[in-house]
């Protein structure tokens, strides 16, 4: 593709203090494209979400979908209000959806601390975490999702039960991505292991789900492939966390021991992700709605900006276009310069920087060149 290429970015701001977090991060993709350049960016906002579906009774309209379907990547803000509910209970959540929809197989969470960031555990070796968890997001435990049979009478049932489903195609091309990532990152400088969370002593699904795990090995000859079982994971995600490099699991242990990751960045404000597919990728921060802090100026953007600079490498990447890689990158090293004085503290962590300030803090180092000289250097 030319070095001008244009891209079609689905920005759908959602509910509580998604539409603060989003607009920010759009003009954040605006000033790192204009100082760059070498790509543009074309965004189209969409209404989706609790809000949306208590105005109007659709939570995520189809000509919305079409439209995202053919964009070139979605930016997502945050989707879901505890006090807007379906009527058999359950929260609305359109992104689950739109993984379904789009089969937006690996969720990509990485676990990577920043300079200056307060993180909560003493020893020296956490500050300086860097491992990715990925997350199968259209299977698992998940798959049941509004499928509940219960057993007895309908006002007061005797049992309820859920279904996991794991599936050879959604197991093999979860662990192909993993092996690939986890190569690309050996190639990068880092250890280029692959470890597979699972319950295999207990479940026999996930011990098959372990057998195909360890049959693609042989295709990746210069990956470590390990094994865990997701109790002993989180344990050790406590205890020794520097020692991961990438993991992955299925979807219900992937969202539990995501959370955990962004508790180790020092909260959900920190911690980006990635929803990707064969065609459609979808970028998020970890976080909800948080309707308690909604309207005050007090969300921290950051795991947003990073899920934008996400995005924009992805798009580098995929339709290779080397500046819209580096923007993504520029984006990063604007976060870690404005944390790296230790003075920037989000209200998330006690202090008194809101959405403003972070956001003014990183748009500054875009525009006075401390980010990219920061990302030149590495």
């Amino acid at each position: 593709m030319s070095a001008n290429t244009a891209f079609r970015i689905s920005v759908f701001p959602g509910d509580g203090i998604g539409p603060e977090v989003t607009h920010p991060t759009v003009e954040i993709l605006r000033a790192v494209q204009k100082r760059l350049g070498g790509f543009d960016l074309r965004f189209e906002e969409e209404a989706a979400g609790a809000a949306h579906y208590a105005e109007t009774g659709t939570a995520l309209p189809d000509a919305a979908m079409k439209r995202a379907s053919e964009a070139d990547a979605i930016l997502l803000g945050a989707m879901g209000m505890p006090s807007i509910r379906y009527p058999d209970g359950r929260e609305i959540a359109p992104q689950l959806e739109m993984r379904e929809q789009f089969e937006l197989f690996a969720g990509i969470r990485p676990v990577k601390t920043r300079p200056g960031a307060p993180v909560p555990l003493a020893d020296p070796r956490a500050a300086n975490l860097d491992f990715i968890l990925i997350r199968e997001s259209t299977e698992g435990l998940f798959a049941g999702r509004g499928k509940t049979v219960f057993d007895g009478p309908a006002d007061r049932p005797e049992a309820a039960h859920d279904t996991m489903t794991l599936t050879r195609k959604g197991s093999e091309r979860l662990f192909d991505f993993a092996y690939k990532l986890a190569a690309r990152r050996r190639e990068q400088g880092h250890p280029g292991e692959l470890t597979c969370i699972d319950k295999a002593n207990v479940i026999g699904g996930f011990y098959w789900f372990r057998q195909m795990f360890d049959a693609m090995a042989a295709d990746h000859p210069t990956v470590t492939a390990n094994h865990m079982y997701v109790d002993a994971c989180a344990l050790n995600m406590v205890r020794q966390p520097w020692k991961f490099d990438v993991m992955v699991t299925e979807n219900m242990f992937g969202d539990i021991l995501s959370d955990l990751g962004a508790g180790l960045m020092g909260g959900l404000g920190m911690a980006p992700s990635a929803d990707i597919g064969e065609r459609q990728a979808v970028f998020q921060p970890c976080h909800g709605s948080a309707p308690d802090i909604m309207g005050q100026g007090l969300a921290n953007p950051t795991a947003t900006f990073l899920s934008a600079a996400m995005m924009l490498e992805w798009l580098g990447e995929q339709h290779g276009v080397p500046d819209c890689a580096r923007a993504g990158r520029v984006i990063e090293a604007a976060v870690d310069h404005a944390f790296a004085a230790g003075t920037l503290r989000p209200a998330e962590f006690g202090g008194p920087a809101g959405t403003a300030a972070i956001t003014a803090a990183i748009m500054a180092a875009i525009e006075g060149g401390h980010a990219e000289r920061r990302a030149e250097t590495g």
